[in-house]
Parts: structure tokens; sequence; C-alpha cells
């Protein structure tokens, strides 16, 4: 294995390369998080068409690719040894851009949830692990700052997307952007695709010893009925208490569903989500209600806080693997205390308290866009990645949908967005809780090399 080459150097040092290019295609795929730049536009030409939608109606196409996004991603990450990362990129991205272009002929909101929310939300799901997964498997010894780093693309992806948007849509108008970012999408997702390949089985990088990891020590009773009904979920299938109590046959899926550890990293996820993507739905409306700024600093504000949320990524990745997972989401949860707090006192033309607020808001959502991927790398077996964090990803999606939904309904009752910033402080209290007591390793320890059927 030591021939092994990558971009025509030695595989230890052509795998870097991976980053920046699973970086690019994610900074594409990233422009979901630029949507609060669509949502006045969108509003403003629809009424002009004799249609008026509420704030909770101009989230739905965001809300609804989010949670496509989610579903879809785990059953993407199933198929990677079959079909292949680059194939499974490429199909990503070009449905990806399908649903931008068709996007652009949309005449309500609810062709646009369609177009937008889930047929680009499909692509987005396939094509978002394949780089991760790609990048894990060639950095078994610096999986933290390698997932994160790539990750980056994602979180950063508002940076040049949401003044491009701004840009095009003050010059084209909004229907044709959506054209254009389809095709510019399309061409560079398929560019990079064909490069993405996955190293042979029990490749590693020279002098790495792999660390050790901790395994389910027994099946627990308790979780039974949630794993059982959890796996069906995700892998249509059940399992049944004969298979369960078989503890040293159990494949790696079976055992990280029975992992209270899994429960907890799921919880904590969804509620690091929940926070995050509601304040990357509603930052530009937010800053342009409450604080009053005008359409074009908003849509500034909103390419400051990408920096946070790319940043917050390889931090947390580089955190997590220094210390914990524990520590990292404790840090990320104390950060959406803070911002909410912040947030409850804001008042109009209180523009300081508004960009903290919500660079730390992002900043913790990119972190647990590290800290969620390298916790799956870290509690469980790293050969099943894409498959174990295709699950754990569904958290990321019912945190999208409360997240959003509550936050359009909160600006719809009570004509503000300030409220909403009770929930997530008291869900983050919550997520401190939940990451003390759940957030930790099982107690059996075994070699990352050791295969479960092995376990005596």
């Amino acid at each position: 294995m030591d021939n092994i080459k990558l971009f025509g150097m030695p595989a230890d040092k052509g795998r870097w390369f991976l980053i920046p290019l699973g970086m690019t295609v994610l900074l594409c795929l990233g422009t979901v998080y630029s949507w609060s730049i669509f949502r006045k536009p969108l509003e403003a030409l629809f009424k002009k068409e004799g249609i008026n939608i509420t704030a909770t109606e101009s989230l739905l196409p965001f809300t609804v690719l989010l949670v496509v996004f989610a579903v879809v991603m785990p059953i993407a990450g199933f198929y990677i040894n079959r079909f292949g990362a680059r194939l499974i990129t490429a199909v990503g991205g070009l449905i990806m851009a399908t649903g931008y272009i068709l996007s652009s002929f949309a005449s309500n909101i609810t062709m646009l949830a369609v177009t937008y929310g889930i047929i680009a939300g499909i692509g987005v799901g396939m094509a978002y692990g394949m780089p991760l997964a790609v990048v894990a498997r060639w950095f078994p010894d610096k999986k933290g700052i390698a997932v994160g780093l790539t990750v980056v693309g994602f979180g950063l992806s508002p940076l040049i997307t949401a003044p491009l948007a701004k840009s095009l849509i003050d010059t084209y108008q909004v229907r044709q952007t959506f054209v254009i970012f389809g095709v510019a999408f399309a061409l560079i997702i398929l560019a990079i695709s064909a490069t993405l390949t996955l190293p042979p089985t029990g490749w590693k990088p020279p002098n790495y010893s792999p660390a050790l990891r901790s395994v389910p020590k027994k099946n627990d009773p308790k979780l039974v009925i949630a794993s059982s009904f959890l796996l069906a979920m995700t892998t249509g299938r059940f399992f049944t208490w004969s298979n369960l109590s078989n503890s040293h046959r159990t494949s790696n899926r079976e055992s990280m569903l029975q992992s209270r550890t899994f429960y907890g990293l799921w919880l904590c996820y969804a509620i690091g989500s929940f926070a995050g993507l509601a304040a990357i739905g509603i930052a530009s409306p937010l800053a342009q209600e409450i604080i009053k700024l005008d359409a074009a600093t908003a849509a500034s504000s909103v390419s400051l806080f990408a920096i946070f949320n790319g940043a917050g990524r390889p931090f947390f990745g580089w955190l997590t693997d220094r210390l914990t997972p524990k520590l990292g989401a404790i840090v990320a949860f104390m950060l959406v205390i803070i911002a909410s707090i912040m947030m409850l006192n804001a008042r109009q033309g209180d523009i300081t308290t508004y960009l903290v607020a919500f660079s730390l808001f992002y900043f913790s959502l990119g972190g647990w866009l590290a800290i969620a991927p390298t916790s799956t790398l870290t509690f469980f077996n790293p050969q099943d990645y894409a498959k174990n964090y295709g699950i754990v990803f569904t958290a990321y999606g019912v945190g999208a949908l409360g997240g959003t939904t509550i936050a359009g309904q909160v600006r719809d009752i009570f004509g503000s967005y300030t409220n909403f910033f009770y929930p997530t402080a008291a869900l983050a209290m919550l997520g401190i809780i939940l990451t003390v007591f759940l957030l930790k390793p099982s107690s059996v320890i075994l070699s990352e090399e050791v295969q479960t059927d092995k376990v005596t």
C-alpha cells in the first residue's frame, strides 16, 4: 500500500488536495445558507404578482430543503461503497442544479418548496456527505481537523454566495439568479466529483498507530424499542430482541443505536441545529426589521457571519480532537446562551449587539458541524462513518424543522423575532445537561482495528 498515489504523488501527501476540493463542493452546496438574502426579493416578487406570503411561508422552501437534506444524506451514505463517492457526488450536484433552475419558474411558495426544497434538497443531501466520507477515510490520524477544514466550505459559502446573490438579484432579478447559480454549481461539482476516491481497505498513513475507541459493553434493554424504530427508518428493516441478545455479533450500526452515547449526541446535535439554522434563516430580515439595517448592509452582515460559521468548524474540530466532544459541546451551547441573552436585549440601531450575537450563533452551528462528525468517528467504527454519520445527521433535519418553523411562527404571532430567543436559551441549557450525562464513551475500550464480530 506504500505505492498508492493521489494526484501523482504519494497518498499521504496527495490526500491534502482532497480537503480544498471537498471544501469547494461544500461551498456550492452551502449556498442554502444564503436563503435569507432571497426572502425579501421573493416576498416582493410574489406581492407584485398578487400573492402575499407570511414570514413562516417565506421560510418554507429553506425549511423543506434542510429536512429533505437530512433525510437523504443517511440514505446516500449507505450506497457509498456500492456506487462510489464520485458517482453519488456528480448525480447529487446535477439534481441540486436542476432544483435551482426549476425554482426560476416557480409562481408560488408551494412550487418553490418543491423545486428548491425537495429537488435541490435531494441533491444537497446526496452530495454533502461524500467529500466528508472521502476525507475521513484518508485522514484516520487527523480526522477532526481534516473533516473540520473540509466542512468549512459549507459554512463559509455565504461569505461568497450572499453578496454574489445580492448583486445578481439587483442586476438580473431573483428568477435569473436561480438559473445562474444552478448552471455554475453543476459545472463545478461535476468537475470535482471526478477526483473523489476512497482509499483501499486497510490503508493508513506511514507511522500511524490507531488510537483506542469505545464500543458498547452490552445491549441496553431500555434502548431496544427506540433502536429498532430508528434502524427501520434509516435502513428499512427492524431488529428483534432475539438478535439483540447476541451482543457479540451485532453489527456496528446496531451497536451504535444501542448506545446511550448515540442518543446523547443526537439530541445535542438537534438542539445545536435548532438555534443555528433558525438564526441563519432569519438573519437578514431580522436585521432589517429590528435593527433597521438596509438590505445591502444586512446582506453584508450575513457574509460576516459566514466567516464565523466557517471558523467554528476547524476550531471545534481541533478542540474535539485535543480535548473531548463533551467540552466542545458545552462551549457551543454556552455561546448560544450568551447570544440569546444579547438578542433579547437588542434594540433598534443596536448594530454591535446584533453582529456579535449572530456571529456567536453561526460560530456555534459551525462548531456542531465539526463536533458531530468528529464524535461519530471517535465513538463508533470509522469504517462505517458514512452510514453512522448519516443516522446522526437526522438530528440536523429535526433541528432545522423545529428552529425555522418556530422562528417564523413567532414572527407571525408576536410581530417580532425577539421572543424566539427564549426557547433557544432554554434548549441550550438543556443541551448542557444532556452533554454532561450522555455525551461520553462507553465502558469497554477496544482497538479500532478489531471487528465487532470478533469480540469475545
